[in-house]
């Protein structure tokens, strides 16, 4: 036999009295139907006193918790709380004497094995009879995914700082052994090559060089600005930008036989960055070359057009394409790879994934095998 404290009188059996003052006698099957929700309910409900003990607990209370009901009832509730959250928990405790209703009222309570869970309660005082009648979530669950969500945020937002120090490091570092690289053909008296094959060849490596050392240039005064590309945005001319990335690639596109069609008529202009573009055109455009069908010369197609109040850049190909079913959602991701070719880093699309996401824009790739491959860049106005 159970002795209740000295302290306090035999517990009544609220459920009971209330069906009682609810429920006339010929409705007794309800009344019963209302206690079996009450015992069957999977949320956790209660009925506390003013005082700070439960006064009424259903079962799943006492299996979340691990206590017996006898435990429960004989001790404060906040002897169950995690003890960070007491002093939270009083004061909502509190408002709720002072008839303030209680929404989503988040706490820590500790299991008798000594776990943590989380709990979500809603609670309504009755000020007459000095009672609270609350319902409580377990979220220990949803607790744990947001925590393991931050702690993959945080984690993301390190290496994206690496990320960002290392290419800002390797730019930088590029420019010296580039630099003495253009200064030997300056010092060259190219009147002294007879051949002029030689020659245009020459003059070609040096005007490659000039233009990687702009870029490298350009790509060191954006990470130096704080990273924030949008306080560089500016109207960036289409045309002018590939053609500046297709003369920095000109060897590559004349020794593969790259056929290149452009048509900037419905929107010359978009919101970018200059290197940023330059970076985006001139890895799907180098990708387009490097997975061309063998025996098929590259034909690439750049074209803008205007629509519903937003820029978009679509850039096609003839080249091997892939399997979108079997590729799904790893297009974009960073090491990923779909064919076999020596120079596959998996790198050239997640960088203009990147580039695109990180200026508010969308992309999105329709391809077949052997069909080639259609890119969609969506920017805003």
């Amino acid at each position: 036999m159970i002795i209740a404290p000295a302290c306090r009188p035999p517990r009544p059996d609220y459920i009971q009295m209330m069906c009682m003052q609810t429920f006339p006698e010929s409705m007794r099957d309800i009344r019963l139907d209302f206690e079996r929700f009450f015992n069957l309910s999977p949320d956790l409900l209660c009925i506390a006193g003013y005082d700070g003990f439960f006064k009424q607990i259903n079962p799943a209370v006492s299996r979340l918790l691990g206590y017996s009901e006898e435990e429960l009832y004989a001790r404060p509730i906040n002897d169950f709380v995690f003890e960070d959250d007491k002093d939270a928990t009083s004061v909502a405790r509190k408002n709720l004497t002072e008839s303030k209703a209680l929404f989503h009222f988040e706490n820590r309570y500790v299991t008798k094995a000594g776990e943590i869970v989380w709990l979500a309660w809603t609670s309504q005082p009755v000020e007459d009879d000095e009672l609270v009648f609350a319902i409580a979530k377990n979220i220990t669950h949803k607790k744990r995914l947001e925590a393991e969500r931050l702690a993959l945020l945080e984690d993301l937002t390190r290496l994206n700082n690496e990320l960002k120090q290392f290419t800002l490091t390797t730019s930088h570092d590029l420019r010296s052994p580039l630099s003495s690289f253009m200064m030997a053909f300056e010092l060259l008296d190219s009147s002294k090559v007879l051949d002029q094959e030689t020659g245009q060849l020459m003059e070609m490596l040096k005007v490659t060089g000039q233009n990687v050392y702009a870029t490298l240039t350009k790509y060191v005064e954006v990470l130096s600005e704080k990273n924030n590309h949008d306080a560089l945005l500016e109207e960036i001319d289409l045309e002018s930008t590939l053609r500046t990335v297709i003369r920095s690639i000109e060897s590559l596109t004349t020794t593969s036989n790259t056929v290149i069609h452009t048509d900037f008529t419905e929107a010359r202009k978009i919101k970018c960055t200059k290197p940023l573009l330059e970076s985006i055109f001139l890895n799907l455009i180098t990708n387009s070359i490097k997975y061309a069908v063998p025996d098929r010369d590259p034909v690439i197609s750049v074209r803008s057009e205007k629509a519903y109040g937003v820029k978009r850049v679509i850039i096609t190909d003839n080249g091997l394409g892939f399997d979108m079913a079997l590729v799904k959602d790893r297009i974009f991701g960073m090491n990923q790879t779909f064919h076999n070719h020596n120079d596959s880093k998996g790198v050239g699309l997640y960088l203009v994934h990147s580039h695109i996401t990180s200026l508010g824009g969308d992309i999105c790739v329709e391809s077949k095998v052997n069909e080639g491959t259609r890119f969609t860049l969506t920017f805003k106005d």
